[in-house]
């Protein structure tokens, strides 16, 4: 069996807002914590770099795939989800904007997006669809995959039965690296009919 790790991005100046297809490259202390997060990995094997196409995702992987001397691939799939309207604002800037709104996707998340935002349901399938094409590398390589915290939330929750609240805790740090053990499927054996 081989695993997938899942790395969420370092840190970027907008920390702290909502930040999902917006577009900032990392801060100093992003470039200190790849550098740590580099001699973290140092005991993985890894073949391949995956990346989602948002630069902070991308100056991290290319960073790790450097080090390895390894190709990194870009995948739009791999994006956080869309916050539409909300992208580039603080929660507390939010709720000032349309309170009743914001109350409103507290009260039913994850079923309410936000205002032009992408639905969860459409950013899970998203997802998840992309893990099966990982999975499917992973079966050939050792891969590492540079995305966002959503996607590692939605890695923890749909195919590790994780509560929303463990997730987020565990993914909430940047550089959080999540390992993903990709089971392969049963191999059917055929019996040639006797004519």
């Amino acid at each position: 069996m081989n695993s997938i790790l899942f790395i969420r991005h370092a840190e970027t100046d907008m920390a702290g807002t909502f930040c999902g297809h917006s577009d900032p490259d990392l801060n100093a202390r992003g470039h200190k914590q790849t550098a740590e997060l580099i001699d973290k990995l140092r005991s993985e094997e890894i073949d391949t770099v995956y990346t989602s196409d948002l630069r902070r995702a991308q100056t991290t992987a290319k960073a790790i795939a450097s080090a390895y001397g390894v190709e990194c691939i870009t995948r739009r799939a791999l994006r956080e989800i869309n916050f539409g309207e909300w992208e580039g604002f603080t929660w507390k800037q939010i709720e000032e904007r349309d309170v009743a709104y914001a109350r409103r996707w507290m009260a039913e998340h994850p079923l309410v997006p936000a205002p032009e935002g992408e639905t969860f349901r459409d950013f899970e399938q998203r997802v998840l669809g992309e893990v099966t094409f990982l999975a499917a590398q992973a079966a050939e390589r050792s891969i590492a995959v540079v995305t966002h915290a959503g996607v590692l939330r939605t890695v923890l929750c749909s195919l590790h039965q994780y509560s929303e609240e463990d997730a987020w805790r565990q993914t909430k740090p940047y550089c959080t690296i999540v390992r993903h053990t990709v089971v392969a499927p049963p191999q059917m054996h055929f019996v040639k009919a006797r004519s």
